[in-house]
This record gives structure tokens, C-alpha cells and sequence, in this order.
């Protein structure tokens, strides 16, 4: 039986590759047979990592990109064009979040989170999806978190930027189905990372969170594995328009059973 789940032969653009999430979504892909775009700012910051998806056997072509900027986003599709000649995959990855009570977010801190996490989402997405409905073929992982289904105190912003992605997402999803592209989004739960390690610190935070995880414990990296190839594969070749959220079950709002 064909392996529903091989990502050999096929092309993967990951944003956001210059640490955290990213990386690991970039690694699985590679680990099921991709090749890849990995993209950062600085490109500078990416060599570590491409030396690492090189060492796997598979290539990396690292891209400059910052997802405000128009001109890079037709840049890196224009350069992974030029080296693979095809996309098959993109994971919308690369976001931020600035952490302010809801009287105190400035405009220019709005504007930077929903620039960054949706409208530049969107860009990527439109200059990545224009040439996968060409071709007839594509899958887009848009990432979210939990955020796009409940709200938390303290990131407003942030929380508006991640239920605009799940709804971006639906409406891509019924555009470009008929032309053999889905759109999903993968939303992880906890998980430790450059942006939000600041939480980690707060050991009772850590507790209090944990105690509502029904398996128990933040995410571990691989932990996001399974459902980056899935969403990626042709496992999921009659799936769009969805939400997968990879958080140990926390979004079932379980707590500790007082007895």
C-alpha cells in the first residue's frame, strides 16, 4: 500500500525557521522526505539550522524574509521557484506576540501583531497559493495556537490575530479547494519556546497549567510531528477548511477533580 504519509520528492516553504516551532515543523517535514524553504529575517540565523536538515539528507534553501515586506515575500516564492520549481507545502509559521493589559496596548503594538500574525499570513499565503492553483496541487498549514478558539487575558491583540487566522483559513479553504489546494490550521497548545519562555519561568504558572492538561504535561517537540506530516501529506488530501489543535487536551477546559 502507498505510503499515505511520504513527503519524498515534495517541496515544503517553512516561515518562521530561525528558532522555536518553526524548526520543529521544519524538521519533521524533512524527517517524511522534504525538501525545504526556510525563511528568517536575518538570514544569517538560519545556517545552523540548514546545516542540520543537510545532515538528514534532505536540501534547505535558506531565504530572507520578513512577512511586512511585500517585495521579500515575492522574493523567497521567486527564489524557491528558481531552485525547486515547485511548492507543494507551505507552513505559515512566523509570528510574534506582545504581551500588554488591554489599557495599556498601544496602536503600534496592535498594528505590529495582527500586521505580522494575520495580514502578513495572508500575503504568504495569496503569493505561495497563486502558484499551488496553478499547478493544482498544495497544501497550507497556517498555525495558529488555542487562541484561536478561547480568549486569555493580557494578549488581546495576539488572541485577534489567531481567530482572524482560523477564519482567513475557512474562506482560503472554499476558494481554493476546487483547485486541489487545502488550508488547515494547526493550533499547539503549550509548548515551550523563545516567545513565550518568559512564562516557563513562573514555576506556580507552570503547575496551574499543567493541572488543567488532562495528559498531564506542556507539549514536547515531537509531539507536533504527526500532525505537521499529516497536514502536509496526502493523508489529508479530503480535509480543509479545519482546525487541529495539539494541546494535550487543555481546550477541553478540564480541571483536578476536587474529592
Amino acid at each position: 500500500m502507498e505510503n499515505l504519509f511520504d513527503l519524498s520528492g515534495k517541496v515544503a516553504v517553512v516561515t518562521g525557521t530561525s528558532r522555536g516551532l518553526g524548526q520543529y515543523f521544519g524538521r519533521a517535514l524533512a524527517q517524511a522526505g522534504a525538501d525545504l524553504v526556510i525563511t528568517s529575517r536575518d538570514k544569517s540565523r538560519l545556517a545552523e539550522f540548514q546545516a542540520e536538515i543537510e545532515d538528514l539528507g534532505r536540501r534547505a534553501l535558506p531565504v530572507q524574509l520578513d512577512v511586512l515586506k511585500q517585495d521579500d515575500i515575492n522574493n523567497m516564492v521567486q527564489a524557491a521557484l528558481a531552485e525547486y520549481g515547485k511548492i507543494d507545502i507551505l507552513v505559515n509559521n512566523a509570528g510574534l506576540n506582545i504581551r500588554q493589559p488591554a489599557g495599556e496596548l498601544t496602536w503600534e503594538d496592535w498594528d505590529t501583531v495582527l500586521n505580522t500574525n494575520l495580514k502578513g499570513a495572508f500575503f504568504v499565503a495569496q503569493a505561495v497559493g497563486n502558484e499551488m492553483v496553478k499547478r493544482r496541487y498544495g497544501r497550507i498549514i497556517n498555525i495558529g495556537s488555542c487562541t484561536c478558539v478561547f480568549g486569555m487575558e493580557g494578549i488581546g491583540a495576539y488572541c485577534a490575530s489567531r481567530g482572524g487566522i482560523l477564519q482567513l483559513s475557512r474562506s482560503l479553504a472554499a476558494e481554493w479547494g476546487r483547485h486541489g489546494v487545502t488550508v488547515n490550521v494547526l493550533a499547539p497548545g503549550w509548548f515551550k519556546t523563545a516567545q513565550n519562555q518568559v512564562l516557563y519561568e513562573n514555576k506556580p504558572w507552570v503547575q496551574y497549567i499543567t493541572d488543567r492538561i488532562p495528559l498531564g504535561r506542556p507539549g514536547q517537540p515531537n509531539d507536533l510531528d504527526g500532525t505537521a506530516i499529516f497536514l502536509a501529506s496526502d493523508a489529508s488530501a479530503y480535509i480543509t477548511g479545519q482546525i487541529i489543535l495539539v494541546d494535550g487536551g487543555f481546550t477541553t477546559g478540564a480541571t483536578k477533580a476536587i474529592v
